[in-house]
């Protein structure tokens, strides 16, 4: 059954897409079907396929601001992405003596990430800088990453995956993350500071444009995959210790609750329209 038919089978009122490759079809069937089309596009520079079909869209919801030169003027909107309730409900977090710190490269983990890690624990020590490292490393690298931290006889623990991570953040002062739009829109929510990390190969360099866009509003500081060693992220970890607070404000001015009921209230808009 083609894309349109079985757009006509279902009787579609609304079509929703988040983008991507595989939403390309849809979105096409809906525009010759003449289906109204909501698009939601969470980085701060679109994919292919909203950028391509943006004009035929009826509105799209953007993340960042700064996408909106993409689209046609007047029908866009920024809802923010949706995050669970948990990442807003976290607590404004008052630093104590010791300086706590997520690393998270996502559920597989980051090689670049892990190795800046373990390179920057022997300096951690020798400066006997206080701090509590959380380190999500993911199965592959686990077993080497624990070893190593073991022997660094630093505070924390190290962890192949993360099953509450709202919980992770709400216990964290810092976080070391990649800058894919899921990961930035929790930290907005949940206000923390971080240390963003793109990941190099991401299509369009979005995440990289994500990072700018939270190093520009002062919720983060970026560096590039390429330069991450463990004497960046030791000094880095060291610059934002002074300024936590302010990083954190300016991370949960970026968040923006309520994203997938704005959606779902124009969806039954158009289709009610």
């Amino acid at each position: 059954m083609s894309t349109i038919r079985a757009l006509s089978h279902m009787k579609a009122k609304a079509v929703f897409s988040m983008g991507g490759y595989v939403a390309g079809p849809t979105v096409l069937a809906a525009v010759m079907a003449r289906v109204p089309i909501i698009a939601m596009e969470p980085n701060a520079v679109p994919g292919v396929t909203n950028r391509r079909l943006g004009r035929y869209v009826r509105k799209t919801l953007l993340a960042f601001p700064e996408a909106a030169r993409w689209f046609p003027a007047g029908r866009t909107e920024v809802t923010g992405l949706p995050v669970r309730e948990e990442f807003f409900a976290i607590a404004s977090r008052a630093r104590g003596a010791t300086l706590r710190v997520l690393i998270t490269g996502g559920s597989a983990g980051s090689r670049t990430l892990n190795q800046a890690a373990r390179q920057s624990w022997p300096l951690f020590r020798a400066a006997n800088f206080p701090v509590h490292i959380l380190h999500q490393t993911g199965r592959e690298a686990f077993e080497e990453t624990r070893k190593a931290f073991t022997e660094s006889s630093l505070e924390g623990e190290v962890v192949p995956f993360i099953e509450d991570m709202p919980a992770a953040f709400a216990s964290s002062d810092l976080v070391v993350s990649r800058a894919g739009a899921g990961a930035v829109s929790e930290l907005a929510a949940a206000g923390r500071a971080s240390i963003l990390v793109p990941y190099p190969f991401a299509a369009d360099q979005h995440q990289l444009r994500n990072a700018e866009a939270f190093e520009r509003a002062g919720a983060a500081q970026l560096i590039l995959d390429k330069e991450m060693t463990g004497e960046r992220l030791f000094a880095a970890v060291r610059d934002a210790a002074g300024r936590l607070d302010a990083m954190a404000v300016a991370a949960r001015s970026l968040a923006k609750p309520g994203a997938a009921k704005r959606a779902a209230d124009l969806l039954e808009e158009f289709i009610d329209s």
